[in-house]
């Protein structure tokens, strides 16, 4: 018995019939926020981890900082904490910006030329460049995230920037600005990603000049937002591409459901294995200290905690995503026994 070939779509037109999902709903409002509170107050405290100094303009940030915030499908937000700071989106701009180019070239172009598959290895390996024949791997990893960039619509660097800077603010339903500072800091220490971007246009994996993409790159990765729009991000991924604060739709379901799956896959990098084991739900994170979380149908959830650890995720994130995942009914594999229909 032959499967379907790994190198094809769905056979059907999603447009023309739609298929069922699986989704439940959230408790209600009294509960969500009781929790958020109850989770906020369990780990603030917490001491582990290290804020990123790599880049220098993180490294002032302070280790004390720490907010959550869960938008459900209708667009009401459950906060606490620091939840009006603004800090760069760094790699938590990577699943969106794959949205905006799967929604410029349709998702299986961006299969075949980004790839969707795990490197098992750190987020800016040049290893996994090399060891792969697919060269990208995925769009959630530094290679695979500079060619994404460089699929961006436009000719021109500026045009690109525009596009992304956009779409990422029809995200969170507000405009979204770049911080100068950051981009500075991260343009003058970002040798490690133009030699990932030449490595690729070697290979042919670029499509864009590669230090033009690595510059648009820099400027993607310091747009400033805060734990309330990575909230609103993630619930408009849950909510089949449709903002649920501002009712406009940023792309279809058909690229949501994609953009999910990659982030179930990649989005915590060589340990995106234990965060789907452990949490069950599609997640990015980035060196700033932000995670989001997305439960398709239910809504998104979004923490802020500088102090990471050593693979550079939030510890103090990590511990209220899991905590929240089993206490709102987030786990995408959690079932129970179905009553008989007797």
């Amino acid at each position: 018995m032959t499967g379907l070939p790994m190198n094809q779509d769905l056979p059907f037109d999603e447009e023309a019939a739609p298929s069922r999902v699986s989704t439940g709903d959230l408790p209600e409002p009294p509960e969500i926020r009781a929790l958020v509170t109850e989770v906020y107050e369990r780990y603030r405290h917490e001491d582990g981890g290290a804020v990123a100094d790599y880049i220098p303009a993180l490294a002032d940030a302070s280790p004390d900082l720490f907010g959550i915030a869960v938008v459900n499908p209708w667009g009401q937000s459950f906060e606490i904490g620091d939840i009006d700071t603004r800090f760069s989106i760094q790699s938590v701009s990577k699943p969106f910006v794959f949205a905006l180019v799967c929604d410029t070239l349709g998702y299986e172009e961006a299969r075949v030329r980004l790839g969707v598959n795990s490197t098992g290895f750190p987020f800016n390996s040049l290893m996994a460049v090399e060891l792969n024949d697919q060269r990208t791997m995925n769009p959630l990893v530094n290679a695979g995230a500079i060619a994404t960039t460089s699929l961006a619509p436009g000719a021109t660097a500026d045009e690109k920037w525009d596009a992304i800077r956009q779409r990422l603010s029809a995200f969170a339903g507000r405009e979204l600005t770049m911080s100068d500072e950051v981009y500075a800091s991260e343009s003058a220490t970002n040798l490690r990603n133009q030699g990932i971007a030449h490595l690729l246009k070697s290979y042919e994996r670029l499509y864009f000049d590669p230090d033009e993409t690595t510059d648009v790159y820099t400027r993607q990765c310091s747009l400033e937002v805060t734990v309330h729009d990575l909230a609103v991000m993630a619930a408009t991924l849950a909510n089949g591409g449709v903002n649920p604060v501002t009712g406009e739709t940023v792309i279809g379901p058909g690229v949501c459901r994609r953009v999910l799956a990659v982030m179930a896959s990649a989005g915590l990098y060589e340990l995106s294995g234990d965060w789907l084991y452990q949490i069950g739900v599609p997640g990015k994170s980035g060196v700033s200290g932000a995670i989001v979380t997305v439960a398709p149908g239910k809504g998104g959830l979004a923490t802020y905690s500088p102090p990471l650890d050593a693979a550079g995720n939030s510890v103090r994130g990590q511990l209220a995503t899991k905590y929240l995942a089993e206490r709102l009914g987030l786990n995408l594999f959690a079932s129970v026994p179905a009553a008989h229909p007797s």
